[in-house]
């Protein structure tokens, strides 16, 4: 990476507002740490307001009008990829919003770079009509943003069917199914649903908190926890 690039993206990561150490800035732009304070030093005799002290952590002390769209042509493409796997399976909400973030981006890089949105050959497919993307998967996604129950007919693997309420805490993607981690008040556990066994679904009027025990972190804990054994 040239330096100037690398400069421009250690802004764009103080650029957050929030403490980031030398090892973290050094992992993230693969130097060391020595160089990432010569360029904190640099930066801020060039008049970077750059805030903090090693062992600490650095931040701007306020925010920098700097232009943020500049795009290698491999980041030109890791756009391109995860906004068509957006539009083929991210339901019709994000696939639409995909499409505008691209939209966005083709009017204002530089012209040379046009062609890596236009041609890159790397392709999410996705064949016939998923009801599930198309409105399951953004009804869950508004339930876990708002924390309002949801209610759910649900059929098992063996066609066993059940309605559940639940508290809606993240959706997972596993390559052509999404499924729904909820705290299921029928099984006061945490359950998984796949999205596609969904068959009606209702967002409550009931919102919640997500109780110690009962939240996203706990499930995710408990996963890698069987991991072990």
């Amino acid at each position: 990476m040239r330096r100037a690039d690398r400069l421009f993206q250690l802004v764009q990561i103080l650029r957050n507002k929030r403490l980031v150490t030398a090892r973290e800035l050094a992992e993230r732009l693969e130097v060391s740490e020595r160089t990432i304070y010569r360029d904190i030093q640099d930066l801020s005799l060039s008049g970077v307001p750059v805030e903090g002290e090693a062992g600490v952590g650095y931040h701007l002390r306020y925010s920098l009008d700097i232009p943020p769209l500049m795009f290698t042509a491999a980041e030109i493409e890791a756009l391109v990829v995860g906004a068509r796997m957006l539009k083929a399976w991210g339901g019709s909400e994000l696939g639409s919003s995909a499409q505008s973030v691209l939209d966005k981006i083709h009017a204002v890089i530089p012209t040379e770079l046009h062609r890596h949105l236009e041609e890159s050959r790397l392709y999410a497919m996705r064949f016939g009509v998923r009801e599930d993307l198309e409105t399951t998967l953004d009804t869950c996604r508004h339930a876990i943003a708002q924390r309002r129950y949801l209610r759910l007919d649900y059929q098992r693997a063996d066609h066993e069917s059940s309605q559940r309420d639940v508290k809606p805490l993240g959706l997972f993607f596993w390559g052509n199914v999404w499924t729904l981690t909820a705290w299921c008040e029928l099984r006061n556990d945490f359950r998984t649903f796949r999205l596609d066994r969904i068959g009606g679904l209702d967002t409550l009027e009931r919102s919640f908190e997500e109780l110690p025990g009962q939240t996203l972190g706990d499930f995710i804990r408990l996963m890698r926890q069987s991991e072990c054994y």
